[in-house]
C-alpha cells in the first residue's frame, strides 16, 4: 500500500430522508472509529423521483483505515 487511495465513497437510495440521515451518522460513527486521526467526511442528501440519494465520501489518513473501512461495511 502507498497511501495513494485514502477515500472509500458510498452511494445508496432511501425510501426517507430520515433513514438517509441515520444511515450518515452510523457510517460517520464507524469511519471515526477506524480513523487514527479525524476522518474528512464530504456528504450530500438530494431528493430525486425514486425517493432520498446519500452521497458520501469519505478521506482517511492512510490507506490502510480506508481499507478496514470498507472490509468493515461488507
Amino acid at each position: 500500500m502507498d497511501n495513494t487511495d485514502c477515500t472509500a465513497s458510498y452511494r445508496h437510495l432511501f425510501a426517507s430522508q430520515d433513514e438517509a440521515q441515520a444511515m450518515l451518522a452510523q457510517l460517520t460513527e464507524k469511519a471515526q472509529s477506524v480513523a487514527s486521526e479525524p476522518c474528512q467526511i464530504t456528504s450530500s442528501i438530494a431528493q430525486n423521483a425514486q425517493g432520498f440519494e446519500l452521497n458520501i465520501d469519505f478521506l482517511f489518513c492512510c490507506q490502510a483505515e480506508t481499507l478496514i473501512f470498507q472490509l468493515g461495511l461488507r
